[in-house]
Formats: C-alpha cells, sequence, structure tokens
C-alpha cells in the first residue's frame, strides 16, 4: 500500500519525483484547482495554457503528464481531472476529490515519491480526507503471483505520496492521515484476500488470517472447526462443505471498546470457492468464484481497522467460512438441513449456498442478543440484473438502520441503495417437507435471498442485509481508486457507520 506523509513547504521545491495537480473544465476552457498555485508561479503562470496545449479537458478521470523543464525540483507534473468546476460559493465533493487523486496515483504506479497540493482544493481541511483516502485506495497493487519477467508491465503501487498542508505537525491532520492509513491497510487485506487464488485459501486459511490479522491488533478471535460446528447443530456450514476436502469453519471475532454495551454483530459470508456444488456453475460463471468470500474478507478487514483506531464500540464478527464443491459426499438437491437453531431448510439449489452458512451465523449472534446485525454477502447474482456491477442493494427489517447504512455508503464513497423486502415473496420459500426451502421466486431473486435470511433474524432485532455480489469483484476495466479484481466493497461504508455508532 502506498505510504502517506505531510509537508508544509512548496509544493514546487519539494524533493519528489512527480507532482499531482487537479484541473477542471469550465466551458471550453480548463481552470486549475487550488493548491498547484507554487507550480504554476514556477512555470510563469503557464500551467493550464500547457496542459490545455496537451489537449486537457479537466474532465473527470482524465490524466494528462507534462514535463516540468527544471522549473520544479520535480521532473514531471500530472494533471488529473476533477470534472466541471463547481460553481461560485460551491466546492468540489469529497469523491471528485478522492477519485481524482486515485486515479492519479494509479497512473503514477511504480514511482517512488509523489506530493500533491490537493488538499488545499476546499480551503477548510476537510478535503485532506479525501486525499490521503484517495491515495491509500488508488495505491494499490496485486503482484503476490506475478514473476520478475511480467514485472515491467505490472508496475508496484506508487511508494509515498506526500501532502502538503498549512501545518505538517498539526494533531488533526495526522489523525486524518492515522484514519486513511488505517482505512487502507484494512481495504488492502480485503482486497488481497478476494484476490488470492482458492488453491491458497481454503477455510481454515482463512480463519488463521482472521487470527493473525485481528489478533495482532487486539481482538479476540475464536475458530469453531468442523467438529465443533457439527456439535453445535450448524446444519448450515456442514452441509454446504461436506462435499469438499477442505471443512468449514466459523470464525468469532470480537472487539470491546465500550464497557458493558451490547455489541452489534457484523456477518460475512466466506465461501472459499463455489463451483455450484450437485447444481454446478457454467464453467465461466466460476473464472471468480474465488471472490465468493467478499463479505468475510470484508468484515475481517472491517474489524482490523476498528481495533487499529482503538473506536469505543463494541463489534462481533463472524466469518462463515466453506468450500462449495461437488463430490460423492456433497449434499443433493431436495436433501434437508437442521439448521442452526432448529429450523429446516429443504435444498432445493445446491448453488443457493450462501445463504445457507449465513443464516446459522445470524441466529449465532442472534443467541448473543446483538444489538444490530448487519450481514455481507457476494449471495445473489440477481444483485448484478438488479443494479448492475458498481451498486450493492441493502435490505433491512429496520428503515431507521437501514438508513444508517446508506448514509455511510454516501458519505465513505460507495454506492449502496436502499432495496424493499416484500413480504409477498416469502410464500415462494414454503416446502412441501421442511420449515423452507433456499430458493423461491425467480423473479426478484435478490429480495428472495434477503426475506430467506429475515426467517433466522431473531424477532425485534434491527438487522440490515447488504448484497455485494458485483461491486465486490470488478470484472471490468480499473477506474478511479478502484483496480481490477476486489475491490474492498464494503469496508469504508462498515468503518464509516461503526464510526457513527461510536460517536
Amino acid at each position: 500500500m502506498t505510504r502517506i506523509s505531510l509537508s508544509d513547504g512548496s509544493l514546487a521545491k519539494l524533493d519528489v519525483d512527480a507532482l499531482l495537480v487537479g484541473v477542471a473544465s469550465k466551458g471550453r476552457s480548463i481552470v486549475l484547482a487550488p493548491g498547484s498555485e507554487s507550480v504554476d508561479k514556477a512555470m510563469k503562470k503557464r500551467l493550464a495554457s500547457a496542459l490545455g496545449d496537451l489537449v486537457a479537458t479537466g474532465k473527470a478521470g482524465e490524466v494528462t503528464k507534462l514535463a516540468t523543464l527544471g522549473a520544479t525540483t520535480a521532473p514531471l507534473v500530472v494533471a488529473v481531472g476533477l470534472g466541471p468546476a463547481p460553481a461560485r460559493g460551491e466546492t468540489y465533493s469529497a469523491e471528485a476529490i478522492r477519485r481524482a487523486v486515485g486515479t492519479g496515483v494509479r497512473a503514477l504506479a511504480g514511482t517512488r515519491r509523489i506530493a500533491t497540493g490537493l488538499a488545499a482544493t476546499n480551503g477548510d481541511g476537510a478535503d485532506l480526507t479525501a486525499v490521503a483516502e484517495g491515495a491509500v485506495l488508488g495505491g494499490y497493487a496485486f503482484t503476490k503471483y506475478r514473476s520478475r519477467a511480467s514485472s515491467g508491465s505490472h508496475k508496484k503501487a506508487a511508494g509515498t505520496v506526500t501532502i502538503v498542508v498549512p501545518d505538517a505537525k498539526d494533531a488533526t491532520a495526522k489523525s486524518v492521515v492515522a484514519r486513511a492509513v488505517a482505512l487502507g491497510d484494512a481495504v488492502t487485506l480485503c482486497r488481497d484476500l478476494v484476490n488470492t487464488p482458492a488453491s491458497d485459501l481454503h477455510p481454515a486459511d482463512l480463519a488463521q488470517v482472521a487470527v493473525e490479522a485481528c489478533g495482532e491488533a487486539g481482538c479476540e478471535v475464536e475458530v469453531l472447526d468442523e467438529v465443533a460446528l457439527a456439535d453445535g447443530g450448524y446444519g448450515g456450514l456442514i452441509g454446504v462443505g461436506q462435499g469438499a476436502k477442505h471443512p468449514p469453519r466459523l470464525v468469532r471475532i470480537a472487539w470491546s471498546g465500550a464497557g458493558d454495551a451490547k455489541a452489534v454483530h457484523l456477518v460475512g459470508k466466506g465461501i472459499t470457492f463455489d463451483s455450484g456444488g450437485l447444481s454446478l456453475k457454467p464453467a465461466a460463471a466460476m473464472e471468480w468464484m474465488k471472490s465468493d468470500m467478499g463479505g468475510a474478507a470484508a468484515v475481517l478487514a472491517t474489524m482490523r481497522a476498528v481495533a487499529k483506531l482503538e473506536l469505543p464500540v463494541n463489534v462481533v464478527a463472524w466469518v462463515a467460512t466453506a468450500e462449495n464443491m461437488p463430490s460423492g459426499t456433497a449434499i443433493r438437491p431436495s436433501d434437508v438441513l437442521t439448521m442452526r437453531g432448529g429450523k429446516t431448510v429443504e435444498v432445493l439449489n445446491t448453488d443457493a449456498e450462501g445463504r445457507l452458512v449465513m443464516a446459522d451465523a445470524i441466529v449465532r449472534a442472534g443467541e448473543e442478543g446483538a444489538a444490530a446485525i448487519v450481514d455481507v454477502a457476494t449471495l445473489t447474482g440477481a444483485q448484478l440484473v438488479a443494479l448492475g456491477s458498481r451498486v450493492y442493494g441493502i435490505m433491512a427489517n429496520d428503515e431507521d438502520l437501514r438508513g444508517e447504512i446508506v448514509a455511510a455508503a454516501a458519505a465513505a464513497g460507495e454506492q449502496g441503495w436502499p432495496m424493499p423486502l416484500p413480504d409477498e415473496l416469502r410464500g415462494s420459500l414454503d416446502s412441501t417437507v421442511a420449515d423452507l426451502q433456499n430458493i423461491g421466486d425467480r423473479y426478484g431473486g435478490m429480495l428472495v435471498a434477503g426475506v430467506f435470511l429475515r426467517e433466522f433474524v431473531p424477532a425485534g432485532t434491527p438487522w440490515v442485509h447488504l448484497d455485494i455480489a458485483g461491486p465486490a469483484f470488478n470484472q471490468g476495466d480499473v477506474h478511479d481508486y478502484t483496480p481490477k479484481g476486489g475491490t474492498g466493497v464494503p469496508v469504508r461504508t462498515l468503518l464509516t457507520w461503526l464510526e457513527g455508532r461510536a460517536g
């Protein structure tokens, strides 16, 4: 991950390899964003015109590189587009700044030292957060499996981004950077886990990551193996995992930062590989199923950030992890599982397995008297049909709690959209032989899955379900601070929400 430092020196005189400035479109011309004044002065007030000569437009996401020819200590200026310039009295949005910085840092992958003055964009100090977050989010590269032969075309993340501020020793500025670093560390962990091939990340491996990453940060971590799961009646986890060579795990991660207050609980789906089981997926649909543990990776990474930041809140996270594989021991369509808590589920489609492991963990969270439960899962392909690849669905049994998560997503710069849980869909989950069946109405599949999970939430417990199937794994082109593969969604939403609860 790219490192962050602060400086109160002149941007034009910093000893770095590249300077990052912002430009915006204004009519048919471009304007420089605040923070670039010293660079423009060093270039005799010709920076904007020089960028214009290189056909820079200020369009969001546009990157224009310009040699400084000795005018500044750095040999290169990189101008990144912020989009339309704000009207008089208005400012650039935090997300516009975050995306611009992320785009610039990503474009400068392989560069050792970068400096930017974009933290002065709005002049109120709040933009420092956006700049720092953009730098750590854009400064990511997954190179673990790259050989030396391919290293030239796949560069490492930028080394250090120095952010120019009025006072580099200011305690508030340092706190903002520390928080951004903890956030970046968590998002990087989540992305790395999602990008890791399933051959190197079995359920026991994911559990061990929780022990190491969260335990080292100060959390209490407990791992239930297949014997404990069978003894505890976790029929969903045992059933889904019984066809695989590598058995399932349930991990409990706890952070106690608020005395005796009731804890909020996070539940993450951790299917380390999803073949579909005996209801086998088409080959192309399996190509990215190493990412089916994105929800578990997100809650695990969030817990690490909560502990690193020592938030005054009590949080418990559950990582429900298994492999869904076809074999002679795999569950079959028409099998009936007895879930934690005693409810029975007829399995009609073994590819609707995520809801089964999640149900066990939700029941377990409820048994501890959770103040609220937020579950996160790459649960349905229907999520992509309904909301596309960048917007995740937010469903709930409590309007206020759903509103908190929606607001947290907006503040964090992630795209979450409130969705309903229509009661009329419940009837489609009725089974002729068990309490429920694991699939229902083929239309509104994302909502049907949410209705299924709702059946396992204790009465009176506020609960929110996040379906992140598409946004957790970017199969398209890189954009702004978002790489291909694991994105880290929705770590930023969860951390922002928990910070709000702590506050």
